[in-house]
């Protein structure tokens, strides 16, 4: 058993009450404290990753109980992979943070933003159901606090409407746990992946309810169309550097579908079969669709950012509904594309709206600043809206290529690339608007100009655009190592064993890795 797995749930844990208690009035204390603790998680994730790169899959028992009757952590490809990608994002929001000082417009920034931490490390390496739902909480009650961080009346009525949404999906979630604990008598994944593939023809009725809620609560977590309606608001009004690690939160619904529907519920399962094809591809296609009409139509950069992460929530679900190896590799390529990309352009937002004053997407006078920021949103569009070189660009390949044997490919192609098309529209329109026009208008009479943006700010997001920019360099060992990840997940034989088996020991790799 390696103590290791459990360092990065235990660290913003124990270092969230400590800013709380020793360093709620010093601002300074705060931010050397939070900003050591995610370069250890960084640290920590790194490891990790690298332990699981060969196909290891290492387990850790809470009070060393044994699964089912304990509770487990489980660092697999797959979850390390997530953790690797939210403590990057992670200290790049950070940077942001404390570079443009929205940490100290409200009180508790820093120790709400490791309670989030540990809530979203914590629902990737959970190998039990009912502890899903529980890290889904703790990361749900910090970014409550976060959503309305500085304050403000737009502000609170948009988290209001993201609380309201999240306790629909809350309460969905515990009837499904309630049933599928009534029908297997367990809650560990490992263990219900065995005990569900038992259940006979004739006594699906109440699993094939628990499998639609699950998907239904994980659906509105990733915000996919129709049950996207909490996201446009919150991203947009939420503080910038809350709204970039958000970009993290959605892709936490995508990794429990997943998660969930190859290990306990895969493909092959006939009592569950049809979920998939009939009812998520759908709303993939119609997410895609609706987030890049919204790109086009939007009138604040705010929202067009907002957008645009539904838009690409809906990408990341049609290769996810396809189920198949090269599917989920794709997909998960295009995971770390999307919240790298959606993250840097909600930080780039900001820094026009400190340079500018305003996010209209109306033509005003030049603002500070106006070339690096410039410079960041173009390579930021061209990323978001698919175009080469960049990781959006192979990204999209990738699913078009993992959707072409598909019996809906026609449907996928069609929509994905008229989509494209209409995303290049929407993110030229605003570049242009936003820089180009400005040239040409000379300031107001009576104006002061706005104070260009602090360099940490610009170093932040430069440093997500260069992790996109490293995503689209090494795409081809990214995406040798997320087939490898896909490979493992079709494949659940080791997973149980080691969960179920083992007693805590490490598993051997599996042939190939």
């Amino acid at each position: 058993m390696s103590h290791w797995i459990i360092a990065p749930i235990v660290l913003p844990a124990l270092l969230a009450p400590f800013i709380v208690l020793a360093a709620r009035y010093h601002i300074g204390i705060q931010r050397a404290l939070s900003l050591a603790g995610v370069v250890a998680l960084v640290a920590l994730a790194f490891g990790l990753a690298w332990q699981a790169s060969d196909g290891t899959i290492t387990l850790y028992q809470l009070g060393d109980w044994a699964a089912p009757f304990g509770i487990v952590l489980v660092a697999d490809a797959l979850s390390t992979l997530m953790v690797l990608l939210t403590s990057l994002l992670a200290f790049c929001v950070l940077l942001y943070a404390i570079g443009s000082g929205w940490d100290a417009r409200g009180r508790h920034f820093h120790a709400l933003f490791q309670f989030q931490l540990m809530g979203i490390i914590g629902a990737f390496l959970t190998g039990d159901l009912f502890n899903l739902f529980v890290f889904f909480e703790v990361l749900l009650i910090a970014s409550y606090g976060l959503m309305i961080h500085a304050g403000g009346n737009a502000r609170m009525r948009a988290g209001v409407q993201y609380v309201l949404f999240n306790l629909i999906g809350s309460t969905l979630f515990l009837f499904a746990l309630g049933a599928i604990y009534a029908e297997t008598g367990t809650l560990n994944m490992a263990d219900l992946a065995r005990r569900v593939a038992l259940i006979g023809p004739d006594e699906t009725v109440g699993i094939r309810v628990a499998a639609v809620l699950l998907l239904l609560v994980f659906a509105i977590k990733a915000a996919l169309v129709p049950l996207h309606f909490w996201l446009p608001s919150s991203y947009a009004e939420a503080p910038a550097p809350v709204a970039a690690l958000f970009a993290i939160m959605t892709k936490v619904g995508a990794y429990a579908i997943i998660r969930v529907y190859t290990l306990i519920f895969p493909p092959a399962l006939a009592a569950t079969q049809g979920l998939h094809d009939l009812w998520l591809l759908p709303a993939a296609l119609v997410s895609v669709a609706i987030g890049m009409a919204g790109v086009l139509a939007a009138k604040t950069l705010d929202r067009l950012v907002a957008f645009a992460v539904i838009g690409s929530m809906g990408m990341v679900m049609v290769t996810i509904s396809l189920f198949t190896p090269e599917g989920i590799a794709a997909a998960l390529y295009y995971i770390v594309h999307s919240t790298l990309a959606g993250a840097a352009l909600f930080l780039i937002a900001d820094l026009v709206r400190t340079g500018r004053g305003s996010l209209e997407l109306t033509a005003q006078p030049p603002m500070a600043g106006a070339a690096l920021s410039a410079a960041l949103f173009f390579v930021g569009a061209i990323a978001m809206a698919g175009l080469p070189p960049l990781s959006g660009f192979l990204g999209k390949l990738l699913v078009l290529n993992a959707s072409f044997s598909a019996p809906q490919a026609v449907w996928i192609w069609a929509v994905v690339l008229v989509s494209s098309l209409v995303g290049i529209l929407g993110f030229a329109r605003a570049g242009s608007l936003l820089f180009w026009k400005a040239k040409s208008l000379p300031p107001q009479e009576g104006e002061t100009a706005n104070a260009a943006p602090h360099p940490l700010a610009y170093v932040a997001a430069g440093g997500l655009i260069a992790l996109l920019v490293g995503h689209t360099a090494f795409a081809g060992q990214i995406h040798g190592h997320t087939s490898k990840i896909a490979a493992q997940l079709f494949d659940p034989a080791p997973y149980m064993h080691s969960v179920l088996d083992t007693a805590g020991k490490l598993s051997t790799p599996q042939e190939g890795h």
